[in-house]
């Protein structure tokens, strides 16, 4: 198949794959980790692949895997991204990188049938499971159980707020495997790691850049706070008596956008965007507020300031408001550099194909932030519409996601054929 036709396929396919959970009268989806959405996409997906002479297989977790076996026990270029959504979010942010990563492979497969002598590893398309960490916390969960930085049993025993566990919904859906399918017994390991995804921000469409080269990630803090008061009528109790939880809430959410205004302008990003409240009820003083709290920088310094400066805020909220306040969970990574030699790769495949690019930071975490601390990985982006992402407008246009499947073709191609892997001995 020629690259015009694999385009032409894969935007054929890609319209189709973007009804799977589409919210009406948008050109948004919502298709959660684990729900009947995500379940129907796997299997179109998994149908997709096979079509190809992929084999699919899924891991105890639910990463969703296509292999195609060309040097018969050879390590494997893995290539992918994730399917799930946030609740009601754009049809880009994670399908492209699984797309367009299996559209890499056909491509790449289609030229080692031809030249066999050319291939010193495999192919392997994946969709990590619960990348968003929308339905089930934390985010990156597949990648990181995956890479072990998070335990199986604990994975697969987390609640959504409905109270199913992971364990339930993939489950149910027949998306748990019963082994891995890497490391442990099942033969096979991976070799290098690429994947692709809209930026989700502006500056690559202001600079007229077509393909980000993403040599780093921003250091991140989560936080899920409960803070805890006394359940009491919000008109009859006296003020001073008072032990409001939404209030104690409230003072952190203002705190954190304050926050931003202690350092230099774009040093800190931060947000809250998650509230539970008890008993959320009309004439009730809340006794329990459950919130997510996140701080974001390219600077770990700024990190670790902006949290002694938040704790400080807790202290303080603690004492005035009389309530409690708890930490119950956290989720934390440092800036990081990607690796300057996978960095190097991509901007070479970007002058071989005459494509605009530049180095680019990372504010969002991805799976390869995960990926890169174990193998040799190429992290790559393609312009966002006004940088809009998490919302239904969502948007790239079709000349951006075939320059990066094209892009993302000649750095697989070059990946299965032992770049930034030494040679055997």
């Amino acid at each position: 198949m020629t690259h015009q036709n694999h385009d032409s396929a894969f935007l054929t396919d890609w319209a189709t794959h973007s009804a799977f959970g589409a919210v009406p009268g948008t050109n948004g989806v919502d298709r959660q980790a684990g729900s009947a959405a995500d379940g129907a996409q796997r299997a179109w997906f998994a149908e997709l692949l096979e079509s190809r002479g992929f084999t699919v297989l899924r891991d105890e977790i639910g990463n969703q895997f296509g292999l195609l076996e060309l040097v018969p026990g050879a390590p494997y270029v893995l290539t992918g991204s994730h399917m799930d959504s946030q609740p009601t979010a754009g049809r880009f942010d994670g399908a492209y990188g699984v797309m367009a990563s299996a559209y890499a492979c056909f491509r790449v497969a289609d030229e080692l049938r031809a030249r066999p002598e050319g291939a010193r590893f495999n192919l392997a398309v994946v969709n990590w499971f619960n990348e968003e960490g929308s339905r089930f916390k934390p985010s990156m969960m597949g990648s990181s159980v995956f890479t072990g930085k998070l335990d199986l049993p604990e994975a697969l025993a987390t609640p959504d707020p409905r109270g199913t566990t992971v364990a339930e919904a993939m489950g149910g859906l027949g998306e748990l495997g019963s082994g891995p399918v890497f490391g442990g017994d099942s033969g096979r390991s991976v070799a290098s790691y690429a994947e692709i995804h809209v930026q989700q921000g502006r500056s690559m469409e202001q600079d007229g850049v077509t393909i980000g080269l993403v040599n780093a990630t921003w250091a991140a803090h989560k936080f899920e706070f409960r803070v805890t008061g006394e359940q009491a009528h919000s008109g009859s109790t006296l003020m001073p008596e008072r032990r409001d939880a939404l209030l104690g809430a409230a003072r952190l959410v203002v705190a954190a956008r304050e926050l931003v205004d202690e350092f230099a302008p774009g040093s800190l990003h931060t947000a809250c965007g998650e509230l539970n409240v008890y008993p959320n009820s009309p004439v009730v003083v809340a006794s329990e507020v459950e919130l997510l709290l996140d701080l974001r920088s390219p600077d770990a310094e700024v990190i670790r300031a902006a949290h002694a400066s938040l704790m400080a805020t807790v202290e303080r909220v603690q004492r005035e408001d009389r309530v409690g306040i708890e930490v119950i969970a956290e989720h934390a990574w440092d800036q990081n550099p990607y690796p300057e030699h996978g960095v190097e790769l991509a901007r070479e495949v970007a002058e071989e194909l005459g494509l605009t690019h530049d180095r680019v930071m990372t504010v969002a975490g991805h799976d390869s932030t995960n990926m890169k601390d174990e193998v040799p990985t190429v992290m790559l982006f393609v312009p966002s519409v006004d940088g809009i992402s998490h919302n239904l407008a969502e948007y790239t246009r079709d000349e951006d996601l075939l320059a990066g499947i094209a892009h993302l073709t000649g750095v697989v191609g070059r990946l299965a054929a032992g770049a930034l892997v030494a040679p055997a001995a």
